[in-house]
Formats: structure tokens, sequence, C-alpha cells
């Protein structure tokens, strides 16, 4: 290759490379369907693309070239890559995957290697949490939500927790007339029973009612 091409791996120059091969799997899986000749062809996403290198590293510096590639090996860092084979890739970094040196008794200062490179591409930005459970990352209103109606809910779920709130005292005080009656000793042929469990049944109910409403109206004050 001449000095124009030179590939970089880094800040190494790799001299004299005979070999280099580039791969790709595009990521599809196969799924047969009933009834259709051949298979449906499904994009799961591409993986990472795959670069094989072999050349040699040759005269008084090849020991020297030799151990700079197995110290970067041995880092496992991540390194920029340029080449021809890789003009028209997206290829930002790459990882080395499997280092290899081959060595020829007779031949001095002449050390074979084979170098398989993996893009390592960035992490997409970390997850951040927004107002209403981040479902506002998608948009309210892709799922028919109308933001300016949740401060309304708020109100709505104040008056109907008011309300409550007066409904349970008018119970206390019919509860109370019945107490009254019974400890007062006045006979009233049992007429007063079903009101008690009546009073009863409703202080639960509206209790259960009043701490739904403003569980609601406290998740619309968030």
């Amino acid at each position: 290759m001449s000095a124009r091409c030179i590939p970089l791996l880094g800040d190494i120059s790799l001299q004299f490379v005979q070999r280099m091969e580039h791969s790709l799997d595009a990521g599809f899986s196969a799924a047969r369907i009933s009834g259709l000749e051949g298979e449906l062809q499904q994009r799961m996403g591409r993986l990472s693309h795959r670069i094989c290198i072999e050349g040699v590293l040759f005269g008084d510096s090849a020991a020297d070239d030799l151990g700079t590639l197995q110290k970067a090996s041995q880092t496992g860092d991540e390194v920029t890559f340029a080449a021809d084979i890789t003009s028209a890739l997206d290829l930002q970094r790459v990882v080395i995957r499997a280092f290899h040196a081959e060595e020829y008794a007779g031949r001095a200062n002449q050390v074979r290697y084979h170098l398989e490179l993996v893009e390592s591409p960035p992490l997409p930005p970390p997850a951040e949490l927004s107002g209403f459970g981040g479902l506002d990352d998608f948009g309210l209103g892709d799922l028919g939500i109308d933001p300016s109606i949740l401060g309304d809910i708020e109100g709505l779920a104040g008056d109907i927790a008011a309300a409550a709130d007066q409904a349970l005292g008018a119970i206390e005080t019919l509860g109370s007339l019945a107490s009254l009656a019974a400890s007062g000793g006045l006979d009233f042929g049992g007429i007063f029973d079903p009101l008690n469990n009546t009073v009863n049944n409703a202080r639960n109910l509206g209790g259960s009612f009043q701490d739904a409403a403003r569980a609601l109206g406290g998740m619309f004050s968030q």
C-alpha cells in the first residue's frame, strides 16, 4: 500500500498491511409464514461492523511495533480507525476483539499478525425522569390527553373530597342521634337498628371515597 492510504488504528500506523476485510451482519431474522413461499425477513437492527486485518511488522522496529499492538490489544480501550475500506462507513470507535501474531525461524525482524476490530458505538443518552411519569416524552397529545385539563382534574378532586367531608359529617350526625336514642333508654321497637347499619356502611364507604378523591388530587398536584 502507498503512504497515502496507510491504515491508522488510534495513533498506530499499520505500515505493511497485506489483506483487509470488512464484514457486516444486517441483523435480519427469518420467520416461516404458513402459505408463504420463502421466509419473512424481519430486521432487528444491524450488528457491529467487523474489520479483519492481516499484515507484517518488518525491519528494525518490528519488535517495538509488536509491543505497541500487544499493549493496545490488552487494554481493550476504544480507539479510532481510518482506512480506505471504511471510507463509506460511519465508524466512530472500534475495539480490538482479537489479536494474533506469528514469528518464523530464519526470518529475522519479521512478524506476521492478524487483527480483528469490532465497532463500539456510543451509548444512547441516559433516561431522565420527567413529569407525568415520563409519558410527556412521547407527547400527551399522542395519548389523547390535553395537559390543560390536569389542573381542572385537581380542582374537581378537591371539590369531591370536600363534598365527602360534608357527607361524612351528616352521617356522623345521624349516628349520634341513633346512639342518643339507645343510650337514653328509649324503646322505639328497634326502628333505629336499620339506621345504625346504614350509618356504619355509609361511614366506611364515605371514608374510602374521601381517601380516593384526595389521592387523585395529590397525584395531579405533583
